[in-house]
């Protein structure tokens, strides 16, 4: 399993359209992907699950993944958060 602490820094946080994109990726890869916010745990792979996290921009979120292809998926996501879900800001 690899995992990764990462601060989202999009203005916007974890809203729809960004939730969608994360799910989107996430379901791209075979292996488990999880968000761990404060101790509350998300499958990176439920709309409504990254949703209810309420992560707002500034939130530090642990990304993991587990299984096959779980080094790729990481990175993938990790450059999303970094690249603010490709948003005009």
């Amino acid at each position: 399993m690899l995992s990764q602490e990462i601060t989202i820094v999009n203005r916007l946080g974890l809203h729809a359209r960004a939730a969608a994109q994360l799910v989107r990726m996430a379901n791209e890869y075979p292996c488990d992907i999880n968000l761990d916010k404060d101790g509350q745990i998300s499958n990176a792979k439920s709309v409504m699950e990254v949703l209810m996290l309420g992560a707002t921009s500034g939130t530090s979120l642990k990304i993991s993944a587990n299984g096959e292809k779980e080094d790729e998926a990481l990175k993938a996501i990790i450059e999303l958060f970094e690249a603010r879900f490709n948003e005009l800001e």
